[in-house]
Parts: C-alpha cells; structure tokens; sequence
C-alpha cells in the first residue's frame, strides 16, 4: 500500500502509555465532548430524504440537531479478533512509531474518501477522532481493556485502537500486510458514517425491541454495511490517490474472512453457531467489502434491505 507519501491527519488523540514521535506532538488535538448532534448541517430537505430511502430510516433522524449524548451511552462497536487476555505483545519503539504513523495517513485518507462523498450529496462530513492507547482506555461508552480490539463509540465520535492489536491481527489471526491494517481502520470509520446518517441509532432503538437472535442479526447487518463502507473507501481513495498496490486487494479480503464469526468460532474450538453470530462469517464479511471495493457505491452497501446477507 502506498501510504508513506499521504498526509497526516491531525484528528489523532494520544493517549498511550508512552509516548511516542510516530504522531507529532501538534498532532495530539482533543476535541472537546460536549452535545452530540446528528446529521443534518448543510442537508437540503431533499437530500436529507434521498438518503433516509437509500438506507431505509426515519428522515427526522437526519434532520434533528442538538441531541444530548442519551444518559445510557451507546454501545462501542468494536472490531473482533482480539484475544480473551490484554495483548501480550510488546511492540519496540521502531515499530511502534511507524504504525502510529500509518494510522494517521490512513485516517487522514478516509477523511478525504467521505469528505468527497458527503460533498456529493450536498452534506458536510464530521470527521471522527482516533484514539490510541495502551492496555485500557476510557471512553464515552466505558472502560475498555485492549482485549475489546479496535472499536468507535457513537457517543464521542472516536476510534479507539491499541496498536498491540495490529501484532495480533498477523500472528494469531494470519491476516498480515498494511491494508489489512488499513481495513481495520476503515471499517471503525465506517461506523462513524453510520452513527451521521442515524443508521447506528435506528439499529440499537430495534435491537431493544428484539429478542436476541434478531437482535445479533441486526448486528450483523451493521457490522457487513461496515465492511462495505471500507470498500467504498478503498475504491474511491484508488481512483483519487491510486494509493493500492498488488497483493493488497488480497490482504484486504484474507483480514475479513479471519475474523469472519465462524472462523473465530472454530478457532476457539467451539461449535460454529449462525444464531450467535455478530459480525458476519467470512463469506460475508469478505463479499460486502468486496461489493464496496467493486462499486465504490454507498447505495449498494444497504445490507438492511439484501434479499440476502
């Protein structure tokens, strides 16, 4: 992946243990948390509506502004794959500060991606924060240890991500290359984009109302729209910064089958059960990101209203 020569974003919060020069000092901006405020901004009313149809929800959730952060924060959404124990692993500081490094050109380059597409529909993307901490971190949806994994919480706005995970995602999980780690990045943004068109809120409002096997299945729609929103990503940043190179589109595609829910079911050595999955198998989580990736197509990643998953 051609990452080196992109810009840094400077959306990056600090928070590791010891800190390091892979993210410069001017970089480490805190944006205050105060009022939470959906989508709506810049929005004619007809786009506004356009975009509830595509996604199949409420328009007034778009078209509201100045909603408090609800007293029960929402829930994290956060990336599986991490292991039951925090991570073991003890990054050098070489590789510590490159992958600091990294994580702050591809945040910069999702930045670019969905500033583009909010641009088209005549809306203003709110970029996101990341995190990076070592070992736990408080967040607006609570204490998480790095055994969580990568993860957004809605209530802040914020990607959170232990670089340890990283290490893990290429030893334990087989799943190496700097576009698999790209992914990882891009599908926590790809939470993000739905907490700004309300699809995060719709779906934790039904999950309320469900039982429990609907309610995972939900998940799992929110989690594979995620995958796709990472290829829409990865298209749209090939056509404007031509930033793949070969083997990537493999990496990429290898990273969402190994922490597909019926890989990480087996590799646990316990029986592979559909009813409990959350985030997808590795069919789908590879066939979604490869639909965004082919399409570079919002409209085509509404898993809510696929004949089939």
């Amino acid at each position: 992946m051609r990452w080196r020569s992109g810009r840094r974003s400077s959306n990056i919060e600090d928070r590791r243990d010891r800190v390091s020069t892979g993210v410069p000092s001017s970089s480490r901006r805190r944006r205050p948390v105060g009022r939470r405020t959906a989508t709506g901004g810049g929005l004619g009313l007809v786009v506004i509506v356009l975009l509830a149809l595509v996604f199949g929800i409420d328009p007034s959730t778009l078209m509201s502004v100045g909603l408090p952060v609800p007293e029960s924060a929402p829930s994290a959404q956060s990336f599986p794959g991490a292991t039951n124990d925090p991570f073991s692993t003890h990054l050098g500081q070489q590789r510590e500060d490159e992958l600091a490094d990294f994580v702050a050109v591809v945040l910069a380059d999702t930045e670019d991606t969905w500033q583009a597409l909010f641009s088209e529909a005549g809306a203003r993307y709110r970029e996101p924060n990341l995190v990076l901490f070592t070992g736990s971190v408080r967040s607006a949806c609570g204490l998480a240890g790095s055994a969580t994994g990568p993860f957004y919480c809605p209530a802040d706005e914020k990607v959170y991500i232990d670089l340890g995970f990283y290490d893990e995602l290429q030893s334990r999980y087989q799943a190496p290359g700097d576009f698999a780690q790209a992914y990882v990045i891009a599908h926590e943004v790809g939470h993000h984009v739905q907490n700004l068109l309300g699809i995060s809120d719709q779906v934790s409002r039904a999950q309320q109302q469900a039982g429990k096997v609907a309610a995972n299945r939900l998940s799992v729609m929110l989690e594979l729209q995620a995958d796709c929103f990472a290829g829409v990503w990865a298209n749209r940043a090939q056509q404007a910064r031509q930033i793949l190179e070969q083997g990537d589109i493999d990496e990429g595609l290898n990273a969402a089958a190994q922490i597909g829910d019926d890989r990480m079911q087996r590799r646990a050595g316990g029986f592979v059960v559909p009813d409990s999955f959350t985030h997808g198998s590795a069919e789908q989580r590879q066939r979604w990101f490869r639909t965004g990736l082919s399409t570079g197509d919002i409209e085509r990643c509404n898993t809510f209203e696929a004949a089939s998953l």
